[in-house]
């Protein structure tokens, strides 16, 4: 049974910075493409950022010199570093492993406003 948990989340006021961090309960953590998505009101879920068991990372557009997405194989944690927050950063982000099969988390709520 994999388990993910999100934490870090909050209320941000526009420019400023949030850390969110995964703990996965899973064996093989390092054979996992580790990934964080959101959801905003009304909108699909999207990709912000993954990283793959060699480490590559991937970004959204929207995220790019932004947000760095970061992972601990030792200590089985996802991390996503988010500056320079904006209000279109809202929305409930969820930590997501995959290998075969997709995991989530359960999210977190980031709230950009001033």
């Amino acid at each position: 049974q994999v388990q993910l948990v999100e934490s870090g989340g909050g209320l941000v006021q526009p420019g400023g910075s949030l850390r969110l961090s995964c703990a996965a309960s899973v064996s093989s953590f390092s054979s996992y493409t580790m990934g964080w998505y959101r959801q905003a009101p009304g909108k699909q879920r999207e990709l912000v950022a993954a990283i793959t068991s060699e480490g590559t990372t991937n970004y959204a557009d929207s995220t790019k010199g932004r947000f760095t997405i970061s992972r601990d194989n030792n200590k089985n944690t996802l991390a996503l570093q988010m500056n320079s927050l904006k209000p279109e950063d809202t929305g409930v982000y969820y930590c997501n492993a995959r290998w075969c099969v997709n995991y989530w988390g359960q999210g977190t709520q980031v709230t950009v406003s001033s």
